[in-house]
């Protein structure tokens, strides 16, 4: 009995939460462990259902890192990373685009339709979604910068009671171009910024930002974390997240959330109860 009134405590807790929420856009970058292991994935899929039958309208880019990793030092392509940025050769680019598009989009698009989902997969070159320039060409080669959402598909998609499932890749300035390998961080907040989300979601191996002892930060300003990065709090992949969730809350989102994609439930825990589960970065 004592579980039964502590799960209608949390249903009710999580009113004022369903009400805020309704009929607005949340974008959620998925990838770590949450997109790997089958039980989280099959959780994150319930927890997409939920929100859709709340009134909640999902956005889902997703990452491939590990993925891309594994088959360029198959086929033995140079693989380089700098401050958590993959460098993108033209060779590289290929690999990317068939291991993001080809493989992994489509396979998350099925398993999300097969669990329930009204989901449809699309990379960041359909309808010209996403159009970008070099981040730096003689650094990072053909790793991008985001400059422009063109959201026509994406809110047709929305309207029509799909969940878009995205491919961090976006389109160059002519035919002949390979397109642009993108942190799909960036992309979760650039198509957050363009199409005025309410939210923004990372998904993560880790509980969050920790602090210099590795305790859980649950609430940064972007002063906070510029004081982080400088200092050395912030560090490798968690720079260009803390990147993306400032130029977001910086340009009209309300609040970027950073959770641990490997507990079960993770974002229905973040999003729909008081203390939440992970760091939320907040304009002061």
């Amino acid at each position: 009995m004592l579980s039964r009134i502590k799960i209608a405590d949390i249903l009710v807790d999580s009113i004022p939460f369903i009400q805020e929420f309704r009929d607005s856009v949340i974008v959620i970058k998925y990838g770590g462990a949450a997109q790997q292991n089958l039980e989280l994935k099959e959780k994150f899929a319930c927890d997409i259902i939920l929100l859709y039958m709340l009134g909640i309208k999902p956005i889902i880019v997703h990452g491939g890192g590990p993925k891309i990793t594994q088959m360029l030092e198959t086929l033995k392509i140079d693989n380089k990373f700098i401050d958590g940025i993959r460098v993108t050769s033209k060779e590289a680019m290929k690999v990317v685009e068939m291991v993001l598009s080809g493989d992994i989009n489509r396979e998350l698009t099925f398993f999300f339709n097969h669990h329930g989902v009204k989901a449809v997969g699309i990379s960041g070159k359909d309808s010209m979604l996403l159009e970008a320039k070099p981040k730096d060409f003689e650094v990072f080669g053909y790793t991008g910068e985001i400059q422009k959402v063109n959201i026509n598909i994406l809110q047709k998609l929305l309207d029509d009671g799909f969940v878009p499932i995205i491919a961090p890749i976006a389109s160059g300035d002519n035919i002949k171009h390979p397109g642009f390998n993108i942190n799909a961080d960036s992309v979760a907040c650039e198509i957050s910024k363009a199409i005025k989300a309410n939210k923004v979601i990372f998904l993560t191996d880790t509980q969050g930002v920790l602090d210099s002892s590795g305790k859980l930060i649950s609430t940064i300003t972007p002063n906070d974390a510029r004081i982080y990065k400088n200092d050395g709090t912030i560090t490798g992949g968690m720079i260009p997240k803390i990147d993306a969730s400032l130029s977001c809350v910086e340009n009209g989102v309300k609040k970027v959330h950073i959770i641990d994609g490997r507990i079960p439930h993770s974002i229905l825990l973040e999003l729909f109860t008081t203390n939440g589960i992970g760091t939320q970065i907040i304009l002061e």
